[in-house]
Order: structure tokens, then sequence, then C-alpha cells
């Protein structure tokens, strides 16, 4: 297994001319799978957008010549044996060490020659991370129903953790070490876009988007997407998301909806009760009082969860200031 993936001095970025530091030590971070058209046409974009970049493939268990291709072309290959995009990304961030990440996919859909900009905006801000949002007037680069799925699940996310990012689903990220080595990445699949914006987001880590252009894909490649499966993963996800990072929140509708219930069962019984003196329901009584209870448990529950949801958020909040520490501590 590699560990720690570090530039050896060739790598060092000397061309003057880019808007950044000639020192900083960029890697290109790829996660593919079964991409052997369109890999070495993405590391050579890249290659030449940001001259001296270290560019790592981690390949998830291709079963054409993406490894070899990718090697061929100049890149480091890792391997991921677990499925899916979310565990090769977190090999990258765990293996890859540098400055500044740029992690794309390996579909050659995104413009490298947005990179250079991306990084200067990170560096020149200092910023966590920018989030290269997809513009495309090709209809087959962008579908209608990829692009209404992405609208839906940002505009949720928007709507619940904070108005930021209009483009929540992108491939195309520039991210500093700070970020990258402090980041829990839980996700295993597609979802682990979800996860990178909603963890800048209860973090109020500084992140900002950048337009870029969004290319179809070269003729022979095929799109890994399934726009309803990976969807209604995502959506899975946001919902896993709200729960653990605002319990409160969650449980108070929930207990809410219950109390609704409760008192749309009651709502007769009690009509008659005061119309006529008599009960008329008795089971149905006892299941209204029944979802009172369990609605007062679930405020409570969301309570507890509060508080312990802010103890992790405090200890991601240190996790994050102390890859900045480690960074100063290694200079």
């Amino acid at each position: 297994m590699v560990k720690n993936l570090a530039f050896a001095s060739d790598h060092r970025r000397r061309d003057s001319a880019l808007p950044y530091a000639s020192d900083l030590r960029v890697a290109v971070i790829i996660p593919c799978y079964n991409e052997e058209q369109t890999i070495r046409q993405v590391i050579r974009e890249f290659s030449e957008a940001l001259p001296g970049a270290q560019i790592v493939v981690c390949d998830n268990n291709s079963t054409d010549r993406t490894s070899g291709t990718a090697r061929t072309a100049g890149a480091t290959v890792l391997f991921e044996p677990y499925q899916g995009k979310g565990n090769a990304v977190r090999r990258l961030f765990n293996d890859v060490d540098a400055d500044v990440y740029v992690m794309i996919d390996g579909d050659a859909t995104y413009d490298a020659a947005a990179a250079p900009g991306m990084i200067a905006r990170l560096m020149d801000e200092r910023l966590a991370m920018v989030s290269g949002a997809r513009v495309s007037e090709e209809e087959e680069a962008y579908r209608f129903g990829h692009k209404f799925g992405n609208w839906m699940l940002t505009g949720l996310v928007r709507m619940v953790f904070g108005d930021r990012f209009k483009d929540m689903l992108t491939g195309y990220r520039v991210m500093s070490r700070q970020f990258v080595k402090s980041f829990p990445a839980l996700s295993n699949g597609f979802e682990i876009e979800t996860e990178l914006c909603v963890h800048s987001l209860r973090l109020h880590l500084p992140a900002i988007e950048m337009n870029t252009v969004y290319r179809a894909r070269p003729e022979g490649s095929a799109s890994k997407l399934n726009t309803v499966r990976d969807g209604f993963r995502i959506l899975r996800v946001i919902s896993r998301l709200i729960r653990d990072e605002k319990p409160l929140e969650f449980f108070s509708l929930l207990g809410g909806l219950l109390l609704l219930g409760a008192f749309a069962l009651s709502a007769p019984i009690l009509w008659t009760y005061l119309q006529q003196g008599v009960v008329p329901r008795f089971p149905t009584l006892f299941v209204s009082v029944g979802l009172v209870i369990i609605s007062m448990l679930s405020f409570t529950i969301g309570l507890i969860l509060d508080t312990l949801a802010r103890g992790r958020t405090e200890a991601r909040r240190l996790a994050y200031l102390a890859a900045a520490n480690r960074r100063r501590w290694d200079d």
C-alpha cells in the first residue's frame, strides 16, 4: 500500500507565468472506473494547464485498461478494491500529500484551463474549497434529467444547510490541504460530492463557486451515472445528513407531524365528549394519546442528539484547525 505520496523535487512548480506561488505543491486527483477512452486526454490537458503538478489516478476496479493507459500517460496510479467513487476519493485523500488538490472525474468533460484560476482564488482568498459550477450549452453534456435532479437536490441542501452552492454535484473541485486532511469521508459512491458540500457548510468554511465549461463525453465513452438510482442514493444521504447534523430540526418536524396526527384523530372524539359527555371510540383515543407520547419523545430525542451533534461539529472544527497547525509544523 502506498502511503502519503509526496512530491519529489522535480514536481515543484517552476512556471512563473502561473497565477500563484511557484513552489506550491499541486496534486490532480482523479477517481476512475472504466475510463480507458478518456483518461489519456484528461491527463494531457491537466498536465498542460498545470505543468509540474502531480497527477494521481485511483483505479476503482476497472475492467478495461484504465490503469495502464493512465500510467503510460504519466500519472501515478493507485488501486481501490472497494467499489464506489467515495471509496476512491477517500483513498486519494489519504495517500496523496500536497498543498492544493484538484479533484476531477476521468471522463474528459471538465475544462482544465479553469484550474489555474481556481487555484489562484483558493490561495489569494485563503479558501477551503473552490467548486466548479458546470455551465454548458451542449444538451448531451448536461441532460435535462441530470440538470433537474441536481437543481432539486441542491435546492434541498441550500434550504437546510445554507445558500452557497448552486451546483452541488459537480465533480470539479479545488481544495486546500487543510480541508482534505480533515474531511471525514464517509460516503461510498457518488454521494461524496454532497458530503463535501455539507461538510463545508456545516463548519462554515470559506468556500465559493466558479463557473466552468462542461463538455459532452467524447464518442466511445459511456457515463456511469444512473439518474434515478443515484438520485435516490443522494437523497438518502441528504436525509441522513439532516438527521445527523440537524437532529433538533429533524426530530422536531417528525414530532410535529405526529402531534398533528394525534390532533386529527382526537378532535372528533373531544367534540363528541363536549357535546354529549361520552367517549365514542376508546381505541382511537388510545392511539391519539400514544401519538402524543411518541411526539414528546421525538422532541426529547432531538434535544439530546442536538447536543451530541454540536460536539461532533466542534471535533471536526478542531480537526480542521489541527490540520493547519500540522502544516506549519512540517514547514
